[in-house]
């Protein structure tokens, strides 16, 4: 698994075994930035949440592309381990925060780093695990008025159109992935 863009472009990323994780694809990881590319432009200075972070690889490549900082959170053990290694291997200890905790926890723990203009939500697929957690990003406004949600599932998973005031602009499969783009309803005029 290798960063595609920006700073640390070409570098390998350590990863873990294990039922706990999924690493999103290079090529899947492609072509999320490719559609976030079309809705954010470049990541220049934006802020970033990585829940579920595993590897770091989404929130590291966000960093690589511009991004001004990224909150990872984990509970994991090895993610624990590997994270840090992968963000120092990169050279963007400076621009990125570790939260060791559950991705519900976590969110009192990020109140005061609200609001995040990109969020990346790549839980353990088949358990369930989103729509309690998007309805309280949207509810609590973590995402920033014009920012990106991008949720990650098993092909098979449904999720809702809307969480409230969140709505999906985007949704795409790729292998077994399916990716899910939410964002903010452009008020009418």
């Amino acid at each position: 698994m290798r960063i595609i863009s920006g700073t640390a472009r070409g570098k390998r990323l350590t990863t873990f075994a294990g039922d706990a994780i999924r690493p999103t694809p290079d090529k899947v990881r492609g072509a999320i930035f490719s559609m976030l590319y079309s809705r954010l432009g470049p990541l220049e200075g934006m802020k970033v949440l990585d829940l579920f972070a595993g590897t770091g690889a989404l929130a590291i490549e966000a960093l690589s592309r511009g991004a001004a900082h990224a909150w990872l959170v984990d509970a994991g053990r090895d993610a624990g381990l590997v994270i840090p290694a992968n963000v120092r291997a990169c050279g963007l200890e400076n621009r990125a925060t570790l939260v060791r905790a559950e991705a519900g926890n976590a969110l009192s723990l990020l109140e005061k780093d609200k609001p995040f203009d990109l969020i990346f939500l790549d839980p353990p697929y088949g358990r369930d695990l989103l729509p309690s957690l998007l309805r309280t990003l949207a509810a609590n406004r973590f995402l920033a008025p014009n920012g990106v949600l991008c949720a990650e599932t098993g092909k098979s998973e449904i999720l809702a159109e809307t969480f409230a005031p969140l709505a999906r602009v985007d949704e795409r499969t790729y292998g077994i992935t399916r990716i899910h783009l939410y964002s903010y309803p452009e008020p009418e005029e």
